[in-house]
């Protein structure tokens, strides 16, 4: 997410940064730089006004004129503003209630609500260490009852059957009794998708509501379709009590507009983005770590996170020694590899909360290519352990073998294997502290024997 609007502003600030002073009229220039990005981006325009309204007059403040580092003192004035607009800091879940807390999900038909559900089912469990159980009310989309069935027995939640025949006032009471008796901590009801101007529908979800009395009513809507997210979530507001925003597939949108837009069109934070399609990609969202990738700063703190709930710390130990030691790296230990960096969301996911990301040529983020790895996991897996031990044995019929049991071509066999060399090759060089002599040898390159 944000990439245009990551280069369009990285290019606008990076012209000031060096500058030894800031005058009126360069600062207009740059303001009228900024407004045009946050546009493409699809941010609102009541925002983008507001938005440049404020950085100008900060930057034409005696502070920033007066610094020694006036274009520093702009990104920071830019940063900060941003982190304003989305709302200040992460609003957590408001669980403070009588077993089972309530969580009521809302939205249009299509934005990923059934998904979210599970999403945050398993979020809940894994961060949280809460039991949940989930109940689908939406009896007009009978596969979206199977589906949310199928997504609980994936996360592990107890999930409260239903049916079509039923009405959803009905099961949603039904279900609250039954978490009650299992004393579970929370209750994800997951509900039809609806129009805010479809009387009968708003008047349902309102009933559900007064029933139910949710500590968190959130609204999924799907970021790609920009600023018009936060208007039909202001839509919603003005019909049920939101407390909060789910923002789905937000792994999709280059530009970021509705990110941007619905605290300051709603008044209601942003709680969670949806990174991805797997039931793992679920993100609490922090409004200072997104400034900072918007502005290509990155978001270590987010990777630092992931990498200590997702990486499996004693595989890692084991091949760090391995390594230090002088032992061959092999085709398992490079699956290993492949399977902890999905774990992370892909390459791509990982290159975008790294610092120093926005100035790394499009045509090097480019070179990304995550369903790749999915694709190599699945030739290694069709090779025997003496070949993932000694790939040297890798000849023609083997070859052949190992594409078909992968469903793959002969050149993707000889594709994996040179770029597992290349693997190698990296692996014997970090050895012995080579690694940092390595780094410098790239000069911006992606290193050699990634998934591209």
């Amino acid at each position: 997410m944000f990439d245009n609007l990551t280069d369009r502003l990285g290019r606008t600030l990076n012209n000031l940064r060096g500058r030894g002073r800031l005058t009126e009229e360069n600062i207009k220039e740059t303001m009228r730089e900024v407004r045009m990005a946050l546009l493409e981006a699809d941010v609102a325009l009541p925002v983008v006004k507001l938005f440049v309204d404020r950085v100008r007059f900060k930057a034409l403040g005696a502070d920033v004129l007066s610094s020694l580092t006036p274009g520093q003192m702009l990104v920071k004035i830019v940063n900060d503003e941003l982190v304003s607009i989305m709302g200040e800091a992460n609003e957590a879940l408001n669980l403070a209630a009588q077993p089972p807390a309530v969580i009521l999900m809302a939205g249009l038909q299509g934005s990923g609500k059934t998904t979210s559900a599970a999403k945050l089912a398993r979020w809940l469990k894994e961060s949280q260490k809460k039991s949940v159980m989930v109940v689908s009310c939406d009896i007009y989309r009978p596969a979206a009852i199977e589906q949310l069935k199928t997504l609980a027995t994936e996360v592990q939640a107890a999930f409260f059957p239903s049916s079509p025949d039923q009405k959803p006032l009905a099961i949603a009471k039904a279900a609250i009794s039954q978490a009650r008796r299992q004393h579970v901590d929370v209750l994800i009801v997951d509900t039809a998708g609806r129009l805010h101007v479809d009387e009968e529908m708003m008047a349902e979800i309102k009933a559900l509501h007064a029933a139910l009395d949710p500590v968190e009513t959130l609204f999924t809507v799907d970021s790609m379709t920009g600023q018009d997210a936060a208007n039909t979530a202001k839509a919603f507001d003005e019909a049920l009590p939101l407390t909060g925003v789910v923002l789905t597939k937000t792994d999709g949108d280059a530009r970021g507009g509705a990110a941007l837009s619905i605290r300051e069109i709603t008044g209601k934070p942003i709680k969670f983005l949806g990174v991805g399609e797997k039931t793992t990609a679920l993100e609490p969202f922090h409004p200072e770590r997104v400034a900072s990738r918007i502005l290509g700063m990155g978001d270590v703190l987010s990777l630092v996170e992931e990498v200590e709930a997702k990486v499996d710390r004693v595989q890692a130990d084991k091949l760090a020694s391995k390594i230090k030691k002088g032992k061959g790296f092999d085709l398992a230990d490079f699956k290993e590899q492949l399977e902890q960096m999905n774990k992370m969301g892909g390459m791509a996911s990982v290159m975008e909360k790294m610092p120093g990301m926005g100035g790394v040529p499009d045509h090097v983020k480019n070179q990304v290519n995550d369903k790749e790895m999915g694709k190599l996991v699945a030739i290694i897996n069709s090779m025997t352990l003496k070949e993932r031990t000694f790939p040297a044995v890798i000849k023609g019929a083997r070859k052949r073998r190992i594409a078909a049991g992968s469903g793959t071509q002969v050149q993707d066999v000889n594709k994996l294997l040179k770029q597992f060399a290349q693997m190698q090759k990296m692996m014997k060089k970090m050895k012995g502290g080579g690694m940092a002599k390595m780094m410098r040898g790239m000069k911006g390159r992606m290193p050699p024997g990634m998934p591209f």
